[in-house]
């Protein structure tokens, strides 16, 4: 536990259970591991979550030893203090949390954002068969944004199987840097024949400037090459939008400072979050606002969320609690 004068910071890992398997190219979880950060002055307390992600070489419990030895007093402290990734995510946004909670306003207050609203987010369907990605899709038949893994061979056909089930949903993919270069343009070609709107990190971070050379029918975003604001002039000309997530930008203001510079490059912008609970998932509502997609469907994988949990009705997300952040 770090002892900042009188701020006292401190965090934890949780566990929690996944309703079922989430699977991705990449392998498959039954549980959300999350960090839990909190910071106190011995009469307001402010929490925030995050998950620390294999993919950019960090753990849970390494994230949990530098929140522990941070020494940063404030949120502007911390942008320095800390490299961007899961650990300063928990931290900034409990930060965040904290100073909303002793001068009595909302986060989004501070952050300058008027008026936070419901916003409806796209649902994730596991990397699976055709016909059992199919069955996921139906069974979800009362939400409108469908977000398919995909990423292995076949996917051609699990695209084609969800439109078959589905025909009146709007569908988004993401192939978690699982495509070859030698079918991205057939496969770019299925997804736009079915009426995908957004193809996600089709190709491997740093081998993706093949994207500026060819045909894309259906817009590419950037997910695992767009981690902050520093990546975003590389990629104008490879992709059409990136997916801004606090876990990868290491905060709520990184965040913001990501998605105004995204905007003035005319990125189209989407908002996203690991498998977690609502406390992680209630800060990226306010970066949410005005983005073109939202993938925050988190809270919806698990078997149950924390107390004070957003509501979530029909796919929209309702703005959260002060119980539970912000």
């Amino acid at each position: 536990m770090a002892d900042n004068g009188k701020l006292r910071i401190d965090a934890a890992a949780e566990d929690w259970r996944l309703a079922q398997a989430f699977v991705i190219s990449r392998g498959a979880k039954t549980e959300a591991r999350v960090i839990v950060a909190h910071i106190s002055d011995g009469e307001v307390c402010g929490r925030g979550e995050a998950v620390p992600y294999a993919r950019y070489g960090e753990d849970v419990e390494a994230s949990l030893n530098l929140i522990k030895s941070c020494h940063a007093r404030s949120r502007e402290e911390l942008q320095s203090a800390m490299p961007a990734g899961a650990a300063r995510n928990a931290l900034d946004c409990a930060f965040w949390d904290f100073e909303a909670k002793r001068a009595g306003v909302a986060v989004s207050e501070l952050a300058g954002v008027p008026e936070v609203r419901p916003v409806e987010t796209a649902y994730t369907l596991s990397l699976d068969s055709p016909s059992a990605m199919a069955e996921q899709a139906r069974r979800v038949a009362h939400l409108n944004i469908l977000k398919l893994k995909l990423g292995a061979d076949g996917d051609a056909e699990r695209m084609r199987a969800v439109r078959d089930a589905r025909p009146d949903a709007r569908m988004i993919i993401d192939a978690n840097e699982g495509w070859a270069v030698d079918a991205l343009s057939g496969l770019m070609a299925v997804a736009a024949d079915v009426g995908v709107e957004l193809i996600e990190q089709p190709l491997p971070a740093g081998r993706d400037n093949v994207l500026s050379q060819v045909q894309r029918p259906v817009a590419v975003c950037a997910d695992e090459s767009a981690l902050t604001s520093s990546d975003l002039g590389r990629l104008v000309g490879c992709y059409d939008a990136v997916n801004i997530k606090l876990d990868k930008a290491g905060g709520l203001t990184e965040a913001l400072t990501m998605r105004d510079a995204a905007r003035a490059k005319r990125f189209k912008i989407m908002v996203g979050s690991m498998v977690a609970t609502s406390l992680a998932v209630a800060p990226a509502l306010i970066l949410a606002q005005g983005a073109d997609w939202v993938d925050l469907d988190g809270p919806l994988l698990l078997a149950e969320d924390r107390p004070h949990g957003l509501a979530i009705r029909d796919g929209w997300i309702t703005p959260a609690s002060p119980d539970l952040w912000g």
